[in-house]
Order: C-alpha cells, then structure tokens, then sequence
C-alpha cells in the first residue's frame, strides 16, 4: 500500500512545556516551517493550526508557501485552545458569546480550507471538559457541541468537520473522550460531512486499542475522516515518535485501517520536545513505512485463521516471523 503522509507544520518547529517555557531548540519563522517539512522524503501533505501559522490575514502568504513547496493542505485545526478566551471552554463556555465565537472561527476555517484546496477541518476541543465535579451540566454542554457541529457541518458541503477525541487535557476530563462517546455525537448531528480523527496517540491514552476504534468508527456510519500517526507510554499524550512505543499494536493499526478501506493521508502529530523535530519526523516516517510494510505483508487469510482460533500463540508466531527477519 502507497501511504500518503502530512505534517502538522509545528511538528518541524521548536516546542515549549510547562517547565521549559523558553523552547527545547530554535523559533523558526512560517517559511523556514515550510522549508522544513518538504526537505523530509514522502511528505507531500500539511495540517496547519488556525492563528499558529494562518490567519484571515496571511492567506495568500500560505497560499504561496503551499504552492512552491508543492504541498497539499490537508486540514486546518482552528484554535479552540491556546488563547485566554477559551479557557472556560470554546463550544461549551457558559458565556454565549464566546461560543458563538467558536462556531464563527469554524465557519471561517471551512471558507479558508476550501480556498486553499485542503479538505478537512479538524475539532479538537482541547477546553471543552471539566475539572470538578459539580461543575458542569453535562447534557447542556454536550447539547451545545452537537447543536454547534450540526450547524458548522451545514454551513458548506464540501468541507468535511473531523473532530478529534482526547481523554483529558488541557481540561482534566475532555467531553470527546474517546471513540464511541465521539461517534455517538457525530450520529446524532447525522451530517455526512461530519466525522473522527483517530489519533494513535490519544486512543492509547484513553485505553482504548486504536486498531478497534478504526472498527468502531467504520461499523457505525464509516466515519473514520483522519488519522494522526505519533505514540506514547499510556499515561500521557507524549507524542513520541510514531511506533517506537507501540509497534505491534502500530502494525495492527495499519494493517486494519488499509484493510477496512481508509486510503487518506497518515499526519504526524509528534512533539519530541527534546530532538529536533524535522529529524523526528523523518525518523517517524522510515518507522511507519517499515511497519506498514509488515501489515502489508500480512496474509488476510492467515490473519483470519489466528482470529478464528483466538490463538494467542498463532498470533505471536505470525507477528514474529513477519517483523523480525535477524536471524
């Protein structure tokens, strides 16, 4: 299979934690972000954060950055998260007006995707959650998401709203959790042009087997919109390197999502605080191809005769015959 692979465009740039507020390596500007990204083989798409690297004002700059380094936008991910006035909430803050806010930057993103080409505005609704309890009305709060994704859906066709779950953070407990309370939301909205982004890393957050989740999503409604490729140790979203924590279950991953149908782009959504992240993503690409080239290797008829059997030992042979070829 001939995978296509974006690039969340800070993914190549410097990255600041609570502890290192003045950034692990060097700022770069939006041309030298761009530069970045295409000198790394096999990238040929980009996912761009609203009001990180575009804006109503510098459209045409992106436009021009996107045609000469001969990328297609892929997704654009308004910024329902990083600005003081979403942190009570973008779609579910209890000041009206600020929700309203997030629905027109939606709708704007939607205008500005389709201008540029892209096809796909991601949600995340990072401070969309609660801390406490007893400090939410958790129906109003989720009836405020689904009335917001039901309008943004209707505002254009032709632009597909993919939202993108995360057990916590920044909130502690995040509204869209996980895969099922996810499509549980997008049904009831019941717009073909709404649908997930199934991040490998947030699904192994939340303990959930991400190779199910893509299952979940093509069962109920065939909403699996976009995949985020990175990894993590469980506990956190660490965004390390993609497969290096988890390349079993990575393979499994790419071994189903081919096999149910998915043939859009794979974005890295890696932050390796610590190395730099153009390296990181080269590094990440070699382990996505090397593992896919294992799920690719697969029989489906072996796969299936493992899964009949429900043979752990069958599985753990057929994984280490088609993995590791060193002795």
């Amino acid at each position: 299979m001939k995978r296509k692979y974006s690039v969340e465009l800070s993914n190549v740039g410097q990255y600041v934690d609570r502890y290192m507020a003045c950034g692990y390596n060097d700022d770069y500007s939006i041309e030298q972000l761009f530069d970045r990204a295409k000198s790394v083989k096999k990238i040929t798409g980009c996912e761009l954060c609203g009001t990180w690297h575009i804006t109503e004002k510098n459209v045409e700059q992106i436009r021009d950055l996107i045609g000469s380094h001969d990328l297609q936008l892929v997704s654009i991910i308004p910024d329902y998260f990083a600005q003081r006035k979403w942190g009570h909430g973008a779609f579910t803050s209890p000041d009206p007006a600020i929700r309203q806010e997030a629905i027109r930057d939606t709708k704007v993103f939607m205008d500005i995707c389709a201008d540029l080409g892209g096809e796909i505005v991601t949600v995340w609704n990072g401070q969309d959650g609660y801390d406490y309890p007893f400090t939410t009305n958790y129906m109003e709060s989720r009836t405020w998401i689904r009335d917001a994704m039901k309008e943004c859906a209707n505002y254009r066709k032709d632009i597909k709203l993919s939202i993108e779950y995360k057990p916590r953070e920044p909130k502690m407990r995040s509204f869209m959790s996980d895969a099922s309370s996810t499509l549980l939301l997008v049904n009831d909205v019941n717009e073909e042009n709404l649908g997930v982004t199934l991040d490998f890393g947030h699904s192994i957050m939340g303990i959930e087997n991400p190779a199910e989740a893509a299952h979940i999503l093509k069962m109920y409604g065939n909403k699996l919109f976009h995949c985020h490729v990175n990894d993590n140790y469980g506990r956190w979203d660490d965004d390390c390197i993609a497969g290096t924590i988890h390349p079993i279950e990575t393979t499994e991953y790419l071994y189903w999502v081919k096999r149910l149908g998915y043939d859009s782009w794979f974005s890295f959504d890696q932050y390796p605080y610590r190395e730099d992240g153009r390296d990181a993503l080269e590094e990440g690409i070699e382990w996505i191809e090397t593992l896919g080239a294992v799920a690719d290797s697969l029989d489906d008829d072996e796969v299936d005769e493992v899964i009949k059997t429900q043979n752990g030992v069958g599985f753990a042979k057929l994984i280490r015959e088609h993995m590791f070829k060193v002795y």
